[in-house]
């Protein structure tokens, strides 16, 4: 099978959908419906076929052709066939769901609000342990209550906007910048997002 990466780095093979997995949607590579008939596969792989043959002296490519080779060969099989529509349905339904969420005013407030909170315990670890500043993030994403894939979207934005540094230890710790934001209130310091940072409780019940 032919690899992504050897894809990418050709970049010669264009015109169909690919996630990172390196899943290809080979319907659409082969210009085709998800219910097309093996006559119609036929017909269209014959065709493709000959314009991406790597003799053809204008419009050949050995990278498409090889990849239309495979989407055929995987197609025209009815076993192969339904093995590959189960990731194919699978692949889009992960589609639909960015869809989803992009058309839903929620998803955008419930970010903003958890980029709120994760600055706000960032500043609170700071502002209470100047010695130990940071946090990781899985023991943010813990704090928080979130997938980590999700944390590490945030903490993406919020170090493109230096408010968050990675420390020499590798932890997540709030920047002056992200000082600031959260004390000119950009950030709403609010009393639910004072989140106890860890050690906090031990120090209390020591005092």
């Amino acid at each position: 099978m032919i690899k992504a990466n050897q894809v990418d780095q050709s970049g010669s093979a264009r015109g169909y959908s690919m996630s990172e997995a390196g899943f290809i949607d080979y319907y659409e590579l082969l210009q085709l419906s998800s219910n097309a008939d093996s006559d119609t596969i036929e017909r269209v792989f014959r065709h493709l076929a000959k314009k991406y043959h790597p003799d053809h002296v204008n419009s050949g490519d050995d990278e498409r052709f090889r990849l239309i080779l495979e989407a055929y060969r995987t197609l025209s099989n009815s076993e192969l066939r339904a093995g590959y529509d189960v990731k194919y349905q699978t692949y889009w339904n992960s589609k639909w769901i960015v869809v989803s969420e992009a058309a839903t005013r929620n998803t955008f407030d419930d970010d903003w609000e958890t980029r709120e909170t994760l600055l706000s315990l960032l500043y609170v670890q700071r502002r209470r342990n100047m010695n130990n500043p940071g946090l990781g993030e899985y023991e943010v994403a813990r704090l928080l209550n979130k997938p980590l894939e999700l944390i590490e979207f945030h903490v993406w934005y919020l170090k493109a906007k230096g408010w968050v540094e990675r420390l020499d230890t590798g932890q997540l710790a709030v920047s002056a910048l992200g000082v600031d934001q959260v004390e000119q209130g950009k950030f709403q310091l609010r009393p639910e997002n004072l989140l106890t940072a860890p050690g906090d409780q031990n120090r209390d019940v020591e005092n």
